[in-house]
């Protein structure tokens, strides 16, 4: 059985919906030989990485960047997991008051040296999330998961 890794960081209701939606995608019944594993960016490990096949990242916008929480993860995993986990697809969703783009680049910069592939473009919300931000998360989650299927 292949292995989703979710690390996210969910701090307001916004995000919540955000990641409930991901995560609604990711557990379709459709997607088969997938196990989903969750994890709050804060107690995620270098060993949970290693141990996916793939990952879904959520992070709110703070100050035009990507969450401190997710960037701690990143520093902690960045090193042990830089050489095993290369290749490895991966998604992500941003959500931000009024901008996301601080927030992107430094989610793609860290991935782009890890060298992890974009499984699917970025969701990306601004302010109170609607039914198509929710959709995208959804498919977002579906997609990432799915490219995982064995056989897929």
């Amino acid at each position: 059985m292949r292995t989703l890794l979710i690390v996210h960081h969910t701090p307001s209701p916004n995000c919540q919906a955000l990641f409930e939606a991901v995560v609604s995608g990711a557990t379709t019944p459709e997607i088969e030989g997938v196990r989903v594993v969750r994890r709050a960016a804060l107690s995620a490990t270098a060993s949970d990485v290693l141990e996916a096949d793939g990952y879904l990242l959520g992070t709110p916008a703070n100050l035009g960047y990507m969450s401190g929480a997710l960037k701690h993860f990143f520093d902690q995993i960045y090193y042990p997991c830089l050489d095993d986990t290369r290749g490895r697809p991966f998604g992500y969703y941003v959500h931000g008051g009024n901008d996301v783009t601080g927030a992107v680049r430094a989610v793609e910069a860290v991935t782009t040296g890890l060298g992890w592939r974009r499984a699917a473009d970025p969701v990306t919300v601004t302010g109170e999330p609607g039914k198509a931000d929710t959709e995208a998360c959804w498919e977002l989650g579906a997609t990432v998961a799915a490219g995982l299927m064995p056989g897929a």
